[in-house]
C-alpha cells in the first residue's frame, strides 16, 4: 500500500506507517517520541516486512500470545482487523476460541469469544446496509 501521504517522511518510517495501516486496517499518521518511533520504524517497517512467515502466520501467533497474556486491548485491534484483511474468516476464528478456552483459560477464552462475536456481528450488519 503506497500512500502520497507519507512521501515526505524518511523511508523507513514511511515503510513503517504504510505497513500499519495494512496490518491495522484503519489510517495512520506519523507520530513523536521513543515509542512511536520504535513501533513504526522497526516492529513494523522491518519486523513486520521480514520474509518467512505470512501477516496470517504473524496474526495467529501475535493472537495466541495476546490472549496467554492479557492483552484485549489489543485483541480488540488484531482480531478485526484479521478479519477484515481475509487472513482469518468466521470459522477460525470461532475454532481459536475453543483452543484458547483449553490453553489460555476459559475467561480468557470467553473474551476473545466477545470480541470475535462482535467482529462477526459489525461485519455483517455493516454488508447488510451496504445491500439495501
Amino acid at each position: 500500500m503506497t500512500t502520497d501521504k507519507f512521501d515526505d517522511l524518511p523511508e523507513t518510517r514511511r515503510r513503517g506507517l504504510e505497513r500499519m495501516e495494512q496490518v491495522y486496517g484503519f489510517d495512520m499518521s506519523d507520530g513523536d517520541g521513543d515509542f512511536f518511533r520504535y513501533t513504526a520504524d522497526h516492529l513494523f517497517a522491518d519486523i513486520w516486512n521480514r520474509p518467512g512467515l505470512s501477516d496470517r502466520d504473524r496474526r495467529l501467533v501475535l493472537i495466541g500470545l495476546l490472549a496467554g497474556s492479557g492483552g484485549q486491548d489489543v485483541l480488540t485491534i488484531q482480531i478485526p482487523a484479521a478479519y477484515a484483511a481475509g487472513e482469518l474468516d468466521e470459522t477460525e476464528l470461532r475454532e481459536i476460541v475453543i483452543l484458547l478456552c483449553h490453553y489460555a483459560g476459559w475467561p480468557m477464552g470467553s473474551r476473545v469469544n466477545a470480541i470475535v462475536e462482535d467482529t462477526i456481528a459489525k461485519a455483517e450488519r455493516k454488508w447488510r446496509a451496504g445491500e439495501e
